[in-house]
C-alpha cells in the first residue's frame, strides 16, 4: 500500500508498507541550505516516530543526490547555524531505530556525500559522482573527515578530502564505500532486491543487530566531529582564505590564497 505524504517544499515522501520514501526535491541539484537541512532532519525525524516504518530511503533525483551544502551558508555569520543544522541532520540519521539506505544517482557531492556516508548503506548508480570538493572553496567537510577514515583506507580518505578528487559509483564500490551499484536503468532492480534482503529479517532483531553494529562508529564519530567542529568554527574560518574561496567561487573566479 502506497501512501503519499508532503512533508515540505524541499522534501517528497511516499509510504510503501513498512519503507518510508524520502527525496529531496530542490531543482536543480538539491543543494541543501539551512532551512532545506532543517526540513529533511525535522522530516526524518517524524518518519522515524512512526512505529510500522521498518525501512527509510533518502533519495535525490536522477541528475543529483545532492551537490552539497549552500556555499553562502559557509560565510562566517552563518557557518555556525549551517554546521549545527547539518550536524543534526547526521546525528539523526546514525541514531536512527531503523536502517537508512541512501539512494544515489547523478551528483554527490560535499553535504550530499557526507550524508549519503551517515546512512546505513549507499545504493549507487554506477556513473554517480561522489566527491569532497570543499577544499577548493577554502573549507574542509567535517563529517566526512571523521567518517571517510573509518570507512576506507586513510591514505585513500585523504586523497579525497585533500584534492577534492571525484570518484564514480563503480570507483567508490572498490573502496568499500557501496553496498550495491548498478547501471542507472538497473538501479531500482537492484534496490528492490536490497530493500527485500532487509524486510525478510526480524524487525526488532534487525534494529538491535544495527544498534549494536554501528558502536564502534559512534563511540569514535562524536568526540571526532566535536573537534571537526571547533577546527572549523575557531580556526577555519578566521583565516583570510576560507572566505577568499567562498568569493571566489560565488564570482566564478580561480581563489588568490594568501596562506593566512
Amino acid at each position: 500500500m502506497s501512501a503519499a505524504v508532503e512533508f515540505g517544499r524541499a522534501v517528497r515522501a511516499e509510504k510503501r508498507d513498512a519503507v518510508l520514501s524520502l527525496t529531496l526535491d530542490r531543482p536543480p541539484l538539491n543543494v541543501l541550505d539551512i532551512e532545506t537541512i532543517g526540513r529533511l532532519r525535522e522530516d526524518l525525524e517524524q518518519a522515524l516516530a512512526d512505529p510500522p516504518v521498518r525501512l527509510v530511503e533518502i533519495h535525490g533525483t536522477r541528475k543529483a543526490f545532492s551537490a552539497g551544502v549552500e556555499i553562502r551558508d559557509h560565510f562566517m555569520e552563518r557557518a555556525a547555524a549551517m554546521l549545527s543544522e547539518f550536524h543534526a541532520l547526521i546525528r539523526t540519521v546514525l541514531y536512527a531505530r531503523v536502517p537508512i539506505i541512501a539512494v544515489v544517482q547523478g551528483y554527490c557531492l560535499g553535504g550530499g556525500m557526507e550524508l549519503a556516508l551517515a546512512a546505513d548503506f549507499i545504493v549507487a548508480a554506477e556513473d554517480a559522482t561522489f566527491g569532497q570538493p570543499e577544499i577548493r572553496v577554502g573549507s574542509f567537510a567535517p563529517v566526512a573527515s571523521v567518517l571517510l577514515p573509518l570507512l576506507i583506507p586513510e591514505k585513500k580518505a585523504l586523497e579525497l578530502l585533500l584534492t577534492a578528487k571525484t570518484i564514480s559509483g563503480i570507483e567508490a564500490e572498490r573502496l568499500g564505500l557501496m553496498n550495491r551499484v548498478a547501471p542507472a536503468s538497473a538501479l531500482e532492480t537492484e534496490l528492490d532486491r536490497f530493500r527485500a534482503e532487509l524486510l525478510a529479517k526480524s524487525p526488532v532483531v534487525l534494529a538491535l543487530a544495527r544498534k549494536a553494529a554501528r558502536l564502534s562508529s559512534r563511540i569514535h564519530f562524536e568526540p571526532a566531529l566535536r573537534e571537526a567542529e571547533r577546527i572549523y568554527l575557531d580556526e577555519l574560518i578566521k583565516t583570510e582564505d576560507a572566505g577568499e574561496g567562498i568569493r571566489a567561487f560565488l564570482e566564478k573566479r580561480n581563489p588568490e590564497w594568501k596562506g593566512q
